[in-house]
């Protein structure tokens, strides 16, 4: 019961996170986009007045290109920085949830003290492995204490109890594991297409803009397209990021779940060898 208010909690904590790195990156976004980015600074602005510098002076570095990318760049801000703030919190929570030793060492000293029948042995050790990996193997321990010494419950009730918690204990790790990796997912899907968005958009700006000046002006219309590719180049950025921490973080709960597979297997096979 303990456990499973502590899940609940963790999960608010995991909800209210994902929502607030969201808002967290859009506010930062805005914020380097307007004082960072729009810095008058990045702008020559000669001859003009100083409200009109970052609005129609000519970019003289690349933090002022990116700023003419325009209300795009924000979101596209947003997205990089959301990726990294759920990289990081994924990274720190998959880091608690492995405990604080190898995961196969642990295994194969799990497997050695249920070779000779030290099951508060190997409780003991999943209370100093702790993780979700020991979570599991404890509450696999724990059942398998309690049942072994009921006459009441044949062999194979026995059995079927012990797997039941097994797989009750990993059905309540696993969510918290892959928790949050839907946001990563999605940013690795709208980061380039969010970059394209605004791409097209500067790219209709720019060649409007050589339509209306009525004479050809190649330096004003390389301007525009290399101000309108700023976006595509954020778009990758996000993407790739995302994708690199969709793949790693995913192969980690791979592992982690053959782990407790391993040791489900384990615990299961030494109830039937020592109870058959």
């Amino acid at each position: 019961m303990s456990n499973q208010k502590n899940k609940s909690t963790a999960d608010v904590i995991t909800a209210y996170f994902a929502g607030a790195s969201i808002l967290v990156s859009f506010v930062t976004g805005v914020l380097i986009y307007l004082f960072i980015l729009g810095d008058p600074a990045n702008f020559e602005g000669a001859g003009l007045k100083p409200e009109e510098i970052v609005e129609k002076g000519h970019p003289h570095n690349i933090l002022g290109i990116i700023h003419r990318g325009g209300f795009i760049v924000p979101l596209l801000l947003t997205v990089n920085i959301t990726v990294i703030l759920v990289s990081i919190e994924r990274f720190v929570t998959l880091s608690i949830a492995s405990g604080k030793g190898n995961a196969t060492s642990f295994i194969r000293k799990m497997q050695s003290l249920l070779s000779n029948n030290d099951i508060d042995g190997a409780i003991k050790a999943c209370d100093v492995q702790k993780g979700s990996l020991a979570n599991v193997v404890k509450s696999g321990l724990t059942r398998y204490s309690v049942v072994k010494s009921k006459d009441s419950l044949s062999r194979d009730e026995k059995k079927a109890a012990i797997e039941k918690e097994l797989e009750e204990a990993t059905s309540l790790e696993l969510p918290m594991l892959s928790r949050n990796l839907v946001i990563i997912s999605t940013c690795s899907s709208i980061g380039v297409l969010v970059g394209l968005i605004g791409t097209v958009l500067g790219m209709i700006r720019a060649f409007a803009a050589l339509a209306n000046a009525g004479a050809p002006d190649t330096a004003a219309l390389a301007t525009g397209i290399s101000e309108a590719l700023v976006n595509t180049a954020f778009g990758i950025i996000a993407s790739t990021l995302a994708i690199i921490a969709y793949n790693y973080f995913s192969n980690r709960i791979d592992g982690m779940t053959h782990s407790m597979d391993e040791a489900g297997y384990s615990i299961v096979s030494n109830f039937q060898a020592n109870h058959g």
